[in-house]
């Protein structure tokens, strides 16, 4: 039983805990436990102390994520208002904690004039889910800006890595199996704030006419293949407005899935699975998943 084998932790632990109302496509199972540490030193306990046999995974804003039926053996880290600071600290640098949204890390930077972070502000999710996945949208990633970034390993150990050390790709970075982010570092340009605010108004405008920002979705699908868009391979394939039970392709844009109601995640990585395969029979291109897929299928 994990039950007595877990740490005792200064934070929050729950058994059986539902992820789907954590998750932006409201579908999915429960987290054996979830754990909602009180600050990074009760995370770093919890770690050393925990047997190194229980899985342990990281969940942010839940908006990249299917969560599958069966739900997430082990513990799920959820890194709550204590990891969500961000605050100036150097230079044309912000301290951000892994918990803070994209919107508060470009406001902060307006505020600070810093110029180069406004892209953040498109991308629906934390600075750990950022770092982990080089976020990134209209011109800008993660990659360009990240000076370092703190991260708790498995074995408890707080670790400094610096940008380099990720060995940033598209949507990829190599940062150590296990290791949870709980801090990083920004650094942009200097910028007059009423053109930050004028730049991240014309992003926020842009994706609130593309995207499909009021369903319940999982963001961007899949990877763009290299000299491809991957909404005009999927709508060149036929799929726009395919469903598979309580899933739909969305209309408005064809990377996005929707969970219509009472999607499963079953049916949704399903029609994702069936958008892959009619996209590989109409272009001979093989889309790649950019959302992730985690947990047992029921």
């Amino acid at each position: 039983m994990i039950a007595d084998a877990l740490p005792k932790v200064a934070g929050k632990l729950t058994p059986n805990a539902p992820l789907a109302p954590l998750v932006w496509f409201k579908s999915g199972g429960a987290a054996e436990w979830l754990f909602e540490p009180k600050d990074c030193a009760d995370l770093q306990a919890f770690l050393r102390d925990l047997p190194a046999d229980v899985p342990v995974m990281p969940l942010g804003l839940g908006s990249n994520l299917i969560v599958r039926d069966g739900g997430v053996p082990g513990v799920v880290v959820r890194l709550g208002k204590a990891f969500a600071k961000v605050s100036r600290s150097a230079e044309l640098t912000l301290d951000c904690g892994a918990g803070a949204s994209g919107i508060l890390v470009s406001s902060t930077a307006r505020d600070s004039g810093i110029a180069g972070l406004e892209f953040l502000r498109s991308i629906p999710g934390t600075v750990g889910g950022f770092v982990r996945m080089n976020g990134g949208a209209y011109g800008g990633e993660v990659k360009d800006i990240l000076v370092d970034c703190d991260v708790v390993l498995r074995d408890g150990s707080l670790r400094t890595l610096p940008a380099g050390a990720l060995h940033y790709t598209y949507r990829h970075s190599e940062l150590p199996d296990g290791a949870i982010v709980v801090a990083a570092r920004f650094k942009g340009r200097a910028g007059d704030p009423a053109a930050i605010q004028a730049e991240m108004d014309r992003i926020s405008a842009s994706r609130e006419a593309s995207q499909p920002l009021r369903s319940k979705t999982g963001g961007s699908t899949f990877k763009n293949p290299e000299g491809h868009k991957a909404w005009q391979l999927v709508d060149s394939a036929g799929c726009r407005g395919l469903t598979v039970g309580g899933a739909q392709v969305s209309e408005k844009h064809c990377n996005f899935l929707l969970n219509l109601g009472d999607a499963t995640s079953a049916d949704i990585e399903a029609l994702g699975e069936e958008v892959r395969r009619r996209v590989k029979q109409n272009s001979g291109v093989e889309l790649e998943w950019e959302i992730q897929r985690v947990g047992r299928a029921k």
